[in-house]
């Protein structure tokens, strides 16, 4: 849940305003056919539905495969709004970013100054060390229960807090000796981070980031709900594997309470929006030059994760940036090459009780297809 790298998902097993440079005009792609049959092939591999939109020197592409609603033949919308998990992080990271830039905050700022007394050890951390998951936080999420456990779905409705959430975290000890020795994934960063915008802005970060690039890009299919439970506009329905007469059965939880995302994966968006948006990021529309570099920077050596954004090298030699996420109910990826030439976005509602190395190996291969240059190439497990 709200996991950038897969792991979690695995062990459970159970147009923008003005026209981003680069971004492909809306026409046809030369290999629709081809594209379709992957994303077929990754319902094929064990999800309910998925959808996909592709931007390159052909074109652009949209597709959809599978239903949005199991015991139905309704069609996944090409335009469904999904919850795109810990995408989100990219969005805040970016909104830290700008007010860095305007001198309003600095990366080697301490929690303790912005949050006093909320996390022991707190003059040690930095908020470098917040959005590069290097501050050894426990991850709250592991403090959560998850389904096929019956209390996950008696949260569906509850409306957690920041504060309790961070609360469950430091209950445990570091998972490093040191901050910014090591990366580990944690969600309570970002909970943090996003209490920081807060305090620098005397405005919740949901209405920042709303302010600073939802409205400004024309991002119509993307929002931050708070506590809404409901999806607006068309989407494919989600699931989450529950217990039902000793049977593992799917159970519809597409209506949810994502304040127990937060900061760290609550939006909801498309496909259209999320490649507009990380076409504005990577070609410079909504952070200077250096730090869009310090972005890109890993937060260990060797690593794939810098401020928020993250990294592939595909099998054709080629580096990508972007993210990906996942709340259970929905997974999605959306990568683009640096010079905004090829980006792809990719969203499936999961059948948590299938596979999830095969699904991923056929997420893998569509991405592979739409961000290298040639569409034959041998395929090698990807960076990160």
């Amino acid at each position: 849940m709200m996991r950038g790298h897969r792991s979690m998902v695995i062990a459970m097993t159970v147009s923008a305003v003005m026209a981003a440079p680069g971004a492909a005009p809306a026409a046809p792609t030369k290999d629709r056919a081809g594209l379709q049959q992957l994303l077929d092939a990754i319902v094929d591999a064990g999800t309910v539905g998925a959808l996909a939109e592709t931007r390159g020197p052909d074109g652009r592409w949209r597709g959809a495969s599978g239903v949005a609603e199991l015991g139905t033949t309704r069609a996944v919308p090409v335009d469904g709004r999904v919850r795109a998990g810990s995408i989100t992080k990219t969005f805040v990271a970016t909104v830290v970013l700008q007010l860095v830039g305007e001198s309003r905050l600095r990366l080697d700022d301490t929690v303790e100054s912005w949050l006093p007394g909320v996390v022991p050890g707190g003059r040690r951390i930095t908020v470098r060390q917040l959005l590069n998951h290097t501050s050894g936080l426990f991850d709250y999420v592991q403090t959560l229960p998850m389904p096929p456990d019956p209390e996950f779905l008696s949260n569906r409705l509850r409306t957690w807090t920041p504060a309790e959430l961070v609360q469950r975290a430091v209950a445990h000890p570091p998972t490093s000796g040191d901050p910014g020795s090591a990366y580990a994934y944690s969600n309570t960063n970002y909970l943090l981070l996003g209490l920081i915008i807060e305090k620098v802005t005397g405005r919740a970060y949901g209405k920042e980031v709303e302010r600073r690039l939802i409205g400004p890009l024309g991002l119509r299919g993307t929002s931050m709900p708070g506590t809404s439970p409901g999806i607006p506009g068309p989407h494919p329905h989600g699931y989450v594997p529950a217990l039902r007469d000793g049977e593992v059965v799917l159970t519809d939880f597409t209506r949810a309470n994502p304040s127990v995302f937060g900061a760290a994966g609550e939006i909801i968006s498309t496909t259209r929006d999320l490649n507009e948006f990380f076409a504005a990021l990577l070609g410079g529309r909504l952070l200077p030059p250096h730090l869009l570099a310090a972005m890109k920077t890993p937060g260990v050596a060797g690593g794939s994760y810098g401020l928020g954004l993250a990294w592939r090298d595909t099998p054709c030699g080629t580096r990508v940036y972007g993210n990906d996420g996942g709340t259970l109910t929905y997974q999605t990826w959306s990568f683009s090459t640096q010079d905004r030439r090829r980006q792809v976005t990719v969203a499936v509602t999961p059948d948590l009780r299938a596979d999830y190395a095969v699904v991923f190996a056929a997420v893998d291969t569509l991405l592979d297809k739409a961000l290298c240059a040639s569409p034959d190439h041998t395929r090698r497990h990807p960076a990160g």
